[in-house]
């Protein structure tokens, strides 16, 4: 029952500061035990994870606003500046990677599934982020997914010294939730789950 009503009470939330409810060592515990245990197709475990905190989760929004800064109209950059500012405001920042040379090696033993082991690479990181997210929420941190990925991803590898075959596929930053989300609309269950018994 607690892991559907953190299922359910997961959400989008931006506006988050810079506390939070539990340790960075148990910060990183949830990290690393997620990715330790979230599936992945033929066990490949292709999904990386950086954790961004303190001085870090600042540098990584530094380097989304400058980027952004010489690709967004001026006249529109206010905006995109006060957003960016918004998710530097938080606590800290979760990057998620898939390692291409993992995908790659799988391509080249597995040759007849070899158009399938990127899809599957993105359902694993799919699976992680959302298991991440839902674990955050589980703690009291409130989160958002991102992705400023492939315009920042030089510029991440340089800055953390990361593997050039670590590709990013998004950016989760988190923190103590300063206001509540907003409400939401469901689509009609019977549209979109269908059983045949």
């Amino acid at each position: 029952m607690e892991l559907y009503k953190a299922i359910k009470e997961r959400r989008t939330i931006y506006g988050i500061v810079k506390e939070s409810p539990i340790s960075d060592d148990r910060i990183h515990e949830i990290i690393r035990e997620t990715v330790k245990y979230v599936p992945s197709a033929f066990n490949s475990q292709s999904s990386r994870a950086v954790v961004l905190l303190g001085e870090h989760h600042d540098r990584l929004w530094d380097i989304v606003l400058e980027t952004l800064r010489k690709l967004v109209p001026p006249e529109a950059f206010p905006q995109t500046e006060a957003r960016i500012k918004g998710f530097k405001g938080g606590y800290g920042t979760v990057m998620f990677f898939e390692d291409q040379q993992v995908i790659k090696g799988l391509q080249e033993s597995f040759a007849l599934y070899r158009d399938n082991f990127p899809v599957w690479s993105l359902n694993s990181t799919g699976m992680l982020q959302y298991a991440v997210w839902v674990s955050l929420e589980a703690e009291g941190l409130g989160a958002s997914l991102q992705h400023y990925n492939p315009l920042i991803d030089e510029e991440v590898r340089k800055s953390w010294d990361l593997p050039e075959s670590w590709k990013l596929t998004a950016q989760m930053p988190f923190g103590s939730p300063a206001a509540p989300a907003g409400d939401k609309e469901f689509q009609p269950l019977d549209a979109r789950v269908k059983l045949f018994k």
